[in-house]
């Protein structure tokens, strides 16, 4: 029996996210099943999707959760026998979402799914790898559907049935390496991650949140970043390991730091920023 779009779940999770709302409108507003989870906007995102999205359901947190942790909320409701992550800052086509599903009725054991990403300019994001852990990735694009280790989680189908086997999002990542972490424990099961190339979507990267405080949202970026690198280096390669990336990435930014205070671009800045305090807060 193949797949319908009555199969999926759509899942989007918000935060200062109403600019992105109409770009989602043409590929979401005709689907049974989304979900927007929002993490406690201080903008209009949620009457933003009321005109838009009016066919989805709405998860209002009091509280940022975080990325995985507003996707598990979702996740957990979903009845589905799949589900689409999608990044509110991606721009889907109206037929999106029937060829991915398509490609995973050729695929019905794989645990995850993903198409290619293309960058605003139109060339092709290549948002997949092997694991860290085992292997350094080289080369270009995939120009055929492969097995990976890692996809960028920007835009995932899940197939609900082997991920609940495998479990959703660790919490302990607020933002950043989330999306790393689920397919390292995917791939480690020897669960099939497919990636489907000749599918793409649109992702303008970073383009999901804005809101009143730019500088306070690319200081988080580089707070989160850092810190969950820590966090994913604990927990895959061992405690030993993250004294000496700590400290390595602590003096390279310090390091660039000078440069970017003598010719600042406000937006980076506050991101170098972010990231010398998330390595120096960071706790074992």
């Amino acid at each position: 029996m193949s797949i319908s779009i009555a199969d999926v779940t759509v899942i989007v999770v918000t935060y200062n996210s109403a600019h992105c709302m109409a770009g989602l409108a043409s590929a979401l507003s005709v689907l049974p099943h989304v979900t927007i989870v929002d993490n406690a906007s201080d903008d209009d995102t949620i009457a933003q999707v009321a005109i838009h999205m009016p066919n989805a359901k709405v998860i209002r947190n009091e509280r940022n959760l975080g990325f995985g942790a507003a996707n598990n909320r979702a996740l957990v409701e979903a009845q589905t026998p799949y589900a689409l992550l999608l990044n509110p800052d991606c721009l889907p086509g109206t037929d999106f979402l029937e060829s991915l599903l398509a490609f995973a009725d050729q695929y019905p054991d794989a645990a995850i799914i993903a198409p290619h990403l293309i960058r605003r300019g139109g060339e092709v994001e290549v948002s997949y790898r092997w694991p860290c852990t085992h292997w350094k990735s080289s080369g270009g694009a995939a120009d055929g559907p492969c097995c990976v280790g890692f996809v960028c989680g920007a835009v995932m189908l899940l197939n609900m049935s082997v991920m609940r086997e495998v479990g959703f999002f660790d919490e302990t990542f607020f933002l950043y390496y989330e999306d790393e972490d689920l397919c390292q424990r995917v791939f480690m099961k020897k669960l099939q991650i497919v990636v489907a190339p000749h599918i793409s979507v649109t992702h303008l990267s970073r383009g999901s949140v804005k809101g009143p405080n730019p500088w306070r949202a690319e200081f988080g970026r580089g707070y989160h970043h850092a810190q969950s690198k820590l966090i994913f280096e604990s927990k895959h390669f061992g405690a030993g390991e993250v004294a000496g990336l700590r400290w390595k990435t602590m003096a390279l930014a310090v390091l660039n730091l000078l440069p970017r205070l003598l010719f600042p671009f406000p937006r980076y800045l506050a991101r170098l920023l972010g990231r010398i305090a998330g390595l120096y807060d960071y706790k074992a």
